[in-house]
């Protein structure tokens, strides 16, 4: 057995007299986790928050229960191949859905600008409904708030949402260990890159569209196949890279990726390059990153290629023993790099 602890980085504290937010605080990479340990996690200190998973889970009359809570601020609300209504609802399913969970109920709340058209409120509206009917949830709850013109930006929505989690499942963001085999269920960096895109007015040769998706019937599946998985993640801000990095510190434990490996299509690999970014922190929303015994891999993967949502997933390597919990990758060329957690903001308001 390795060493357990997480490593630990030495950074500059935060400056709580002099200092601000600023937007590497909202990138999900570095600056992200030590507002929050330094802040959120001192003030609010419990054994659920020191989990550190994206949802928390507990136990009432029997039942495992998780919950969870998704604040969405993307710019521009509506995407090829989504919005901030059908967004809102997938990205608080699938922070339940990593838990092995089953989504039952989603609370939502809107914060307006004043001004906003109501032409444009009720097509999000309308398409958070109708992503929940897909997804077998029900919006039961909600408030709505209204802010001065030129004090919001349009329509911000949080979703709140709890599941049940089934019986004998066990899904947490501590429990890879040195040997295991780490799969993704898809294409990395689509949702990125296509809502950058649209930014940057940019065009491809294909439609590049948003991969954002409601992933719970994927795990269900997985779960039919494979009952102890033993992490789920999805790599939304921060992409790729900084969840491996969140998983390897909550494990204690080191991660190896293959670059030939990774599936990413050829238009987001093509915009990276054009945009100087790195297709490994960008985010996604419609995809996950799973971890499992050796063993049960190959089982894993296949019922994952049998559901529409994992036609593409692929092995992209394995965790090992390093006490120091770093994620390399070995590249095309044949050699190592480090993939650290992400620093500054590569994308900012992309979920």
């Amino acid at each position: 057995m390795h060493d357990k602890k997480p490593r630990k980085t030495y950074i500059r504290p935060l400056d709580f007299k002099n200092g601000c937010v600023d937007m590497t605080h909202g990138s999900g990479g570095r600056a992200s986790a030590q507002l929050i340990d330094e802040l959120f996690g001192n003030a609010f200190d419990n054994d659920y928050l020191r989990q550190r998973n994206d949802q928390a889970a507990f136990d009432i009359v029997g039942r495992r229960m998780v919950m969870t809570t998704d604040a969405h601020v993307i710019s521009p609300l509506f995407f090829s191949g989504g919005d901030i209504g059908s967004l809102s609802v997938h990205g608080t399913i699938n922070d339940i859905a990593m838990a092995g969970a089953q989504p039952l109920y989603l609370a939502a709340s809107f914060i307006l600008e004043e001004g906003f058209p109501l032409a444009d409120l009720r097509r999000i509206v309308e398409s958070m409904a109708q992503a929940a009917r897909n997804a077998g949830v029900l919006i039961v709850t909600g408030d709505t708030k209204v802010v001065e013109q030129g004090k919001g930006d349009g329509v911000f929505i949080t979703t709140t949402g709890i599941g049940v989690v089934p019986p004998n499942i066990d899904i947490r963001g501590d429990r890879a260990e040195a040997g295991d085999t780490i799969i993704v269920s898809g294409t990395i960096g689509d949702h990125g890159v296509s809502v950058m895109a649209l930014r940057e007015e940019l065009s491809f040769d294909t439609t590049l569209q948003s991969d954002t998706a409601a992933l719970h019937t994927l795990v269900a599946t997985m779960i039919n196949a494979v009952s102890d998985i033993h992490c789920l993640r999805d790599p939304t801000r921060g992409g790729l890279g900084t969840t491996l990095n969140e998983l390897a510190q909550q494990s204690g434990c080191g991660m190896v990726i293959d670059e030939d490996r990774l599936p990413i299509k050829p238009e987001v690999n093509a915009a990276c390059e054009f945009l100087g970014l790195d297709p490994l922190y960008v985010a996604n929303e419609g995809k996950l990153v799973a971890i499992c015994a050796e063993k049960d891999a190959q089982k894993l993967l296949t019922a994952m290629r049998h559901h529409p949502l994992g036609q593409d997933a692929a092995i992209i390597g394995e965790v090992i023993a390093d006490k120091h919990c770093f994620v390399q990758m070995k590249t095309s060329f044949g050699g190592n790099r480090v993939v650290d957690w992400l620093t500054g903001e590569q994308l900012p308001r992309i979920c």
